[in-house]
């Protein structure tokens, strides 16, 4: 048998046995014995246990021994190794009422205790042993059980006065003191090279599945497994993950199992306190060992060995070789497992740190900075690394800096929860900020730095020019909307009076019925009123009175036909006319006639403002196609004398002019923002950098329009 099936762990002290103090016997050795002295001088432990065995014979006169070990898992008694016997049973001794009532006895009293009718008393025995009679001595401290040591006996039962059982019992508990040590340190020198090896892989990846693939091959040589596999306790889930196996192709596809599930090994030992031998499934020769791993608090996993060859009586040296495994291995795991938390939470305070928009950063009481967030160093074209104990004079502007030391000669600090705040425009982060100040305190409450919080303010500056902006449109409309209703009912009072008075007109001029010196009068009286009945019609149209003819239409053609109004008036006055369309612009949903009547208006406005120079100008019209291909926009840009900045809020106001008395009604641009609006669209004024005005028309495409 191998040394390690006949170790185990004892609780007497080696040094003591060896001092020559039995169980129950006040009488100190004088001399080593001679059965101590064979096993000083024997170092092979298969070799030592027969020699034990035939010694203990010639000193009983005993015919057959057999040794019986303490499983300390159950208190059962399993025989180890034996001597002069047919066959050595290793399966558990399991003694009846009256064979257990004379073990017990005989460890309660410390001494040999001869059994002379064994087939009646002690059947199992007899029938292991092979003889009537038996010895039994106790191994083990007083009132403890280590082992014992039965010899068989015929039918002369021995003179108990000659037998020195303490050498016999000093010997044998030595011997497996002894070797347990060497098997203990030859155990503690394969498991520190496996772990040295796991610590090695784990300390150059810092990973967890890399450092137990290690721990499988390294222990599957170690117990002689077919396969070993490493099972880690994924609590959330509560299941059992396959994170590393001495098989790769066990590794092909993640495996999980259930921690409740009693069929399946690594599930089932998980939550024991040591390690079992699980009984094989097929009833072979191998067994399956399984190993659980517990940290302080908590079921880290199991480590199964499939196939392990367990030698008769090896049991219990086996399952203290896989306890010792499993817990070093649980400890490096644990610390492994609590080093990967501190760091997931690390990185996620990192990234939750790096995710805030606004500019943080760190700094020390020596205003070196110690820690800035993406957020801050991208503001400055730096890593953070490059941040890192530079000061913070370098990388934000004097105006804070020098507040901030105001507020140090002050020794003003933040109070309670309250942080110290100020508006800065900063010239090195190049932005106006929201500037927050917080003390940065230790776990004493004692100050060691500061954190800056800087809130940019352009997007809520950009936000509220927006708000206004909408704001204004919102007050011009309902401006527009308030005044159509009050000029829709006056044109309409105009109007029918007005068509009076044109008709009677022409009337008198078709039929002559007036002097003719008054003709030409007539005639100025005709084309006034006239005039007026044409302001009284865009006063309707400004109204919304008129319904919209909307169709499927091409603002190219339509700008076309604009431009082509205007053209020998554009030569007259050195006009140049440019077009830019873009291709395959989509059409819009409009009413040709209204169409037509926004963008002249808009020409007729450039080409005022380009005359009023006295010099020659241009004229620039495009249209495009929006991003999104939703909209249509047209421009229309002259080089004139642009918008006045008084005028600029005024433009699309009716009855609203910049031209002389007489030249203009006010109502042009008006009628054109009444239009656009109607039609879903929307128009903009302004001033090109270059000079001159710019008109913006945007017109949603056909698909977008209700019906």
């Amino acid at each position: 048998m191998s040394r390690e099936s006949r170790t185990r762990r004892l609780t007497r002290p080696a040094e003591q046995l060896a001092r020559g103090r039995t169980p129950g016997n006040d009488v100190a050795a004088t001399a080593a014995p001679p059965l101590i002295s064979i096993v000083a001088r024997t170092p092979s432990f298969p070799d030592l246990l027969p020699q034990l065995h035939h010694h203990a014979l010639e000193l009983t006169g005993g015919s057959c021994s057999l040794l019986f070990e303490l499983n300390p898992r159950d208190g059962v008694l399993q025989a180890t190794s034996g001597f002069g016997l047919d066959e050595l049973r290793t399966d558990p001794w399991m003694p009846g009422e009256a064979e257990a009532s004379l073990v017990s006895d005989a460890f309660r009293r410390t001494v040999p205790t001869l059994v002379t009718d064994a087939t009646r008393q002690m059947p199992d025995l007899a029938g292991r042993l092979g003889t009537p009679g038996a010895l039994l001595l106790p191994l083990g401290p007083a009132g403890e059980r280590a082992g014992l040591l039965a010899i068989g006996f015929g039918s002369a039962p021995p003179e108990m006065s000659t037998i020195d059982a303490g050498e016999i019992t000093h010997a044998f508990m030595t011997a497996l003191e002894l070797f347990r040590l060497r098997q203990n340190e030859e155990l503690q020198r394969d498991l520190r090279e496996l772990l040295n090896e796991f610590a090695l892989a784990l300390g150059a990846t810092l990973n967890l599945s890399a450092g137990l693939e290690i721990i499988c091959l390294g222990a599957k040589r170690l117990f002689g497994a077919d396969r070993t596999s490493v099972w880690i306790h994924d609590r959330r889930a509560r299941q059992l993950v396959l994170k590393a196996s001495s098989d790769p192709e066990a590794l092909t596809r993640e495996v999980r199992v259930s921690a409740d599930d009693p069929l399946t090994p690594a599930a089932s030992s998980m939550r024991r306190n040591r390690s079992d031998i699980l009984p094989a499934p097929d009833d072979g020769p191998t067994r399956t060992l399984a190993v659980p791993l517990r940290g302080t608090r908590r079921a880290l996993g199991t480590i199964v060995f499939d196939g392990v060859r367990v030698e008769a009586g090896g049991e219990l040296a086996l399952l203290d070789r896989a306890d010792e495994l499993g817990r070093q291995l649980s400890s490096a795991i644990e610390n492994m497992q609590l080093l990967e938390d501190v760091q997931r939470s690390r990185h996620e305070l990192e990234n939750t740190f790096d995710s805030i928009a606004h500019l943080v950063v760190v700094y020390d009481r020596r205003n070196r900075i110690v820690h800035a967030n993406q957020a801050f160093a991208s503001r400055l074209n730096l890593t953070r690394e490059q941040l890192i104990d530079r000061p913070l004079a370098e990388c934000v502007g004097p105006e804070l800096i020098a507040w901030l030391g105001e507020l140090d000669a002050a020794d003003v600090r933040p109070t309670g929860d309250a942080a110290l705040g100020r508006e800065i425009f900063d010239p090195v982060l190049k932005a106006p900020f929201i500037v927050t100040l917080t003390d940065l305190l230790n776990q004493d409450r004692e100050r060691v730095g500061s954190v800056i919080v800087a809130r940019d303010m352009t997007p809520q500056s950009k936000l509220e020019a927006e708000r206004e902006e909408l704001r204004r449109r919102l007050t011009q409309s309902e401006k527009l909307a308030a005044l159509g209703q009050f000029v829709a009912g006056i044109a309409h009072e105009l109007n029918n009076p007005l068509q009076g008075v044109l008709g009677h007109l022409e009337l008198l001029r078709a039929t002559g019925a007036f002097p003719k010196h008054l003709r030409r009068e007539v005639q100025t009286i005709y084309r006034e009123a006239d005039r007026a009945a044409k302001i009284v019609r865009n006063l309707l149209v400004f109204a919304g009175s008129r319904r919209l003819a909307r169709r499927s239409v091409s603002l190219p053609g339509v700008l076309q036909k604009v431009l082509a109004l205007r053209q020998t008036a554009w030569r007259a006055l050195n006009i140049e006319l440019v077009r830019n369309y873009g291709e395959n612009l989509p059409r819009v949903q409009s009413d040709p006639l209204f169409l037509h009547q926004v963008f002249l208006n808009i020409i007729l406005n450039a080409e005022q403002a380009i005359s009023s120079t006295g010099r020659p100008g241009r004229i620039e019209v495009s249209a495009v196609a929006a991003a999104g291909r939703d909209r249509v926009v047209a421009t229309v840009r002259d080089t004139g004398v642009g918008i006045a900045p008084d005028a600029m809020p005024r433009i699309f106001e009716p009855f609203f002019t910049t031209k002389e008395v007489g030249k203009g009604t006010g109502l042009g641009l008006a009628i054109a923002y009444g239009i656009v609006q109607e039609h879903g669209g929307h128009i903009s004024a302004g001033n090109h950098p270059d000079g001159g005005a710019v008109f913006t028309v945007e017109l949603p495409v056909a698909a977008t329009i209700g019906r």
